[in-house]
């Protein structure tokens, strides 16, 4: 965190001239063992819902998405403030990423698509994970989008190992450059 502030506050800077509203965006999320902490992110949206509350999932092409939020979506620059998640206990480097509350697959609760999704609560939420590398992220308009996204962190968790953690770190860097 120390070493990326001056660019943590770039953004930041950025991010506030871009836009009104605050420059990070809290929102509940699910975490290790089902316990809720705030998740922090750099604002990237505006409209009702900034307070993390009542907000819908994100959608290709969304109209909320600021200008700078769009260049810091692509590159998942948006996530860097989840380091302090990360120090804080709240969340790993790397692990299922986690999800707010409720969320639904095409109007079902998650839980109710994949009967083993509380099984990605055995272990902390990451920024990134195996499920981002294989390309299982964005909005979840199927069911077989949850599927795999699911199948991917149950992979991780069942095949766990420091070189795992290791690879998916470096396969992190290719996809966030892809955008």
């Amino acid at each position: 965190l120390i070493l990326i502030s001056p660019f943590l506050l770039l953004i930041g800077i950025l991010v506030k001239f871009d836009s009104p509203g605050p420059v990070l965006f809290y929102q509940d999320r699910t975490g290790f063992n089902d316990q809720i902490f705030h998740i922090v992110k750099f604002r990237t949206m505006y409209g009702p819902g900034e307070d993390g509350h009542n907000m819908k999932q994100a959608v290709a092409g969304d109209g909320r998405v600021t200008r700078i939020g769009r260049i810091l979506r692509r590159f998942s620059i948006d996530e860097l403030p989840q380091l302090i998640n990360v120090v804080k206990g709240d969340m790993s480097l790397v692990g299922p990423r986690p999800h707010t509350p409720g969320d639904k697959a095409v109007g079902r609760f998650f839980h109710e698509v994949f009967h083993g999704y509380a099984g990605r609560h055995r272990v902390k939420p990451g920024i990134t994970g195996w499920a981002q590398v294989h390309g299982f992220r964005g909005e979840t308009d199927k069911e077989e989008k949850l599927i795999s996204r699911v199948q991917a962190d149950l992979y991780y968790i069942n095949n766990w190992s420091l070189w795992l953690d290791f690879e998916i770190l470096l396969r992190t860097i290719p996809a966030v450059l892809k955008g």
